[in-house]
């Protein structure tokens, strides 16, 4: 399981900070069970969150770059790419990757990374968040974007050891 090694942290207060949620609509149980492990985590972290949907994973970098430029402090990105029998899941799965990669330099704001790319559907039942899973990658993004915000902050502001 891919959780395996990862790391413990303590809780994170998030007040003040500004996520949206963009959120693509692929596989409706895996996708809704992501959405609701951010949103529960954003709600623990007193982050304000907003959710914008849309279509699918390709359509992920220019919808997070938008909300980041609209005054976003960042983005969780979620999205849902089964692999079939083309190389379409290679196409999609990159061009997500590398474009909400650029966003996040570009804009210089975090991009939590909350696409899955499955060989199966069962293997994103297992990371949803879903009663019975295993994982909530939904929940690791949130988590990431907001420490992320938190530690460029305190870079910004000189602080030692951010």
């Amino acid at each position: 399981m891919s959780g395996e090694g990862a790391p413990t942290s303590e809780p994170v207060d998030g007040t003040g900070v500004r996520v949206t949620v963009v959120a693509g609509t692929w596989h409706t149980e895996i996708a809704e069970g992501l959405l609701a492990g951010a949103l529960r985590s954003l709600e623990a972290m007193n982050a304000t969150a907003t959710v914008v949907r849309v279509p699918g994973s390709f359509e992920l970098p220019v919808v997070a770059k938008a909300a980041l430029d609209a005054g976003a402090d960042a983005v969780v990105a979620l999205g849902v790419i089964i692999r079939g029998g083309t190389p379409h899941f290679d196409f999609v799965s990159d061009a997500a990757t590398s474009g909400l990669t650029r966003v996040a330099l570009d804009t210089g704001k975090p991009v939590g990374f909350g696409v899955l790319t499955l060989d199966d559907e069962q293997q994103g039942l297992d990371r949803a968040g879903l009663p019975g899973s295993k994982e909530d990658k939904g929940d690791e993004a949130a988590s990431a974007a907001v420490r992320t915000v938190i530690t460029l902050r305190q870079l910004a502001a000189g602080a030692p050891g951010a």
